[in-house]
């Protein structure tokens, strides 16, 4: 192994770091059957029991295929964020039917809709194309949000609202029902769905409240507003008067239209301190990677990063698909380095945030594996149902379009709703899009004599600097970053390690750079500093990865070769598996194809640690 511009550090298992925190795993973002679309899409049966079970690594039946399933590994957390909107109406339709006499409250559900609920069927055209019905229309964002519009069915959810507090009250229970402090972590959680003109402002919404803290209110919903501020303002209200807290975690910003990491409110209005204020006590942490595609970077916004292309999803949340365009406030890296800009601006970051992964998966199953991927839908865990026809020629998001992905990495003190949210809130946790990566990220100005091998070499580090989702006040020469990687203990050897760097030049202009740091086997990097690819060992007749290549850990210190004293910086890692087969391709060896059309054969799955803020001195 050779390590550019850094001195060599003995292969020290990251295992010895953090005496006194743990490395939990986890997801944030499941939907069961009580999800309107979860359930308009063929998930009849699987409700927040087996999300629990599943997670927990009990074998439990597939709501599509009904197949035994189990998780490889266990999680240690879960959050069950079953939309607000809609929550548990779907099902009680379909599963109780209704009054005939009562369809005149319902004007807005089609007449052969409410025949299909009445007679209790619901097959995959049925549900398609009243999930199409439900989206909302591509018109202008602003427009659609300052109408509340969304679509057409909506107004069913005032007569049902007893449905929705009655379903409220079953998960809240649940989630006390599966908690096991010190084992297994469970969550009291929704899903605000703001969507206005088709661009994705979701957050997935929890709480470290008990089930009656949480049935002292309603979930926040989409029709209460579409504003992200009034969330917040909603959670400010909501937490003093419960005493718990709650985060907001924004996913799905790669298709936001823009929106999610704007340099205005969605009103239009220009920021100021309050709204910052808002922003970063609510929302410390985004989630960078899930079903729906990967929200780091994107070709169009960082052309000279050659792995910026991963994993990406063109399609926007809308009934008519329109051309997709990746904006700054669309992606991770982007958004980062326009928060950079705005401290200049505001005195204070709006986008200073640390990034998780999660699932998204609406089958009540949080499978992130790409050789245990059962689908984002029900109907998405039979292979012969991935690969949709095109209508007109135009590409649409079927089964093989979603990625395998990811998981929340949690450096907690314990196994605890509130020691994973504490953790949550000081970023100190990271995303993977699927693997278990064991990943530690450290600054300092100066490490001096650090020994790595010693048990309190997180307690040293962090005495020097800090960890992952820290501040570092800078001085005249340039920090030390330390960053140590193992591969999942049941997964592929790691690639290299990689530092990607953000800062404001002397023009204050915004600027990017991605370092490779640590790298496997006897590479050389050519004359313009490039690296040779790692190599690809998938056997293509059975998709099976030999670590004949690549290493099973990796480590770097390393300083910054362009540092500039006095530049308001970020930096973040980027750990790169070796190449795996994708679940496109696993399942079309399994269906006697040659490939998957339109999707990779295989990827290069990945870690993304929180970032690390340089801050000049003063």
């Amino acid at each position: 192994m050779r390590i550019a511009l850094l001195f060599v550090l003995s292969l020290v298992s990251v295992a010895s770091l953090a005496a006194d925190k743990q490395l939990l795993w986890g997801d944030t973002h499941l939907h069961t059957s009580y999800s309107f679309d979860a359930y308009t899409n063929n998930n009849f049966t699987a409700d927040p029991h087996v999300a629990y079970r599943y997670a927990r690594g009990e074998p439990v039946v597939h709501p599509g295929n009904r197949a035994r399933v189990q998780i490889e590994t266990p999680l240690d957390f879960l959050v069950v964020s079953d939309h607000a909107e809609f929550l548990g109406v779907i099902r009680h339709i379909h599963r109780e039917g209704v009054d005939t006499s009562e369809l005149g409250l319902w004007d807005s559900l089609k007449a052969e809709f409410a025949a299909w609920y009445l007679n209790r069927r619901l097959d995959e055209r049925d549900a398609a194309q009243l999930f199409r019905d439900i989206l909302p229309p591509p018109k202008s964002v602003r427009e659609a949000a300052e109408d509340n519009t969304v679509g057409g069915n909506t107004n069913i959810l005032p007569e049902m609202m007893w449905v929705q507090i009655d379903t409220w009250r079953s998960q809240t229970e649940l989630a006390d029902e599966y908690y096991r402090p010190g084992e297994f972590s469970t969550f009291i959680g929704w899903e605000w769905s703001s969507t206005p003109g088709g661009a994705n402002l979701h957050r997935v919404v929890f709480t470290d409240g008990d089930a009656e803290v949480g049935q002292s209110f309603h979930p926040y919903r989409l029709l209460d507003s579409q504003y992200p501020e009034d969330l917040w303002a909603w959670l400010e209200e909501t937490s003093a008067a419960t005493g718990a807290d709650f985060l907001s975690i924004p996913h799905n910003s790669n298709l936001s239209k823009g929106f999610m990491f704007d340099t205005t409110r969605l009103r239009g209005t220009e920021f100021d301190s309050a709204y910052i204020e808002l922003r970063r006590r609510w929302e410390p942490v985004t989630e960078v990677t899930q079903l729906k595609g990967d929200s780091e970077t994107h070709p169009d916004l960082s052309p000279d990063d050659e792995f910026a292309d991963f994993e990406e999803f063109p399609f926007y949340l809308q009934v008519n698909q329109s051309p997709y365009q990746a904006g700054p406030g669309d992606y991770m890296r982007t958004a980062l380095m326009r928060g950079l800009s705005l401290e200049q601006k505001y005195g204070a970051n709006p986008y200073q945030f640390g990034v998780i992964g999660s699932t998204d998966a609406h089958t009540s199953i949080a499978s992130a594996e790409e050789d245990n991927f059962w689908g984002k839908m029900a109907t998405d865990s039979i292979p012969e149902n991935k690969s949709r026809e095109w209508e007109e020629g135009v590409p649409s998001p079927d089964g093989w379009a979603m990625s395998a992905a990811g998981l929340a990495a949690v450096w907690a003190q314990e196994n605890t709703r509130e020691s994973i949210m504490d953790a949550m809130q000081r970023r100190e946790v990271y995303a993977t899009t699927g693997p278990r990566i064991r990943l530690q990220f450290f600054a300092a100005n100066d490490f001096g004599e650090l020994n790595l091998d010693s048990a309190t070499l997180y307690d040293e580090a962090t005495s020097a600097g800090t960890a992952m989702g820290g501040e570092l006040v800078a001085v005249e020469t340039a920090p030390e970053f330390i960053v140590l990687a193992d591969k999942d203990p049941l997964g592929a050897n790691l690639d290299r390690i990689q530092i990607v760097k953000g800062w404001l030049d002397a023009q204050g202009q915004e600027r990017e750079r991605v370092y490779d740091v640590s790298w496997s086997d006897d590479r050389e990097p050519d004359a313009n500093g490039k690296l040779p690819a790692v190599g690809n060992s998938v056997d293509m007749k059975t998709g099976a990865v030999d670590n004949s290549i690549g290493a099973p850990q990796l480590s770097a210190r390393w300083s910054d070769p362009d540092y500039v004293a006095g530049q308001p910086a970020f930096y973040y890692v980027r750990v790169l598996q070796i190449p795996t087969a994708r679940h496109s391709y696993l399942d079309a060896l399994a269906l006697g194809q040659a490939a998957a059309r339109d999707h990779p054969d295989t990827l290069q799955e990945r870690a993304y640690s929180s970032p690390i803020w340089l801050k000049p001195a003063l």
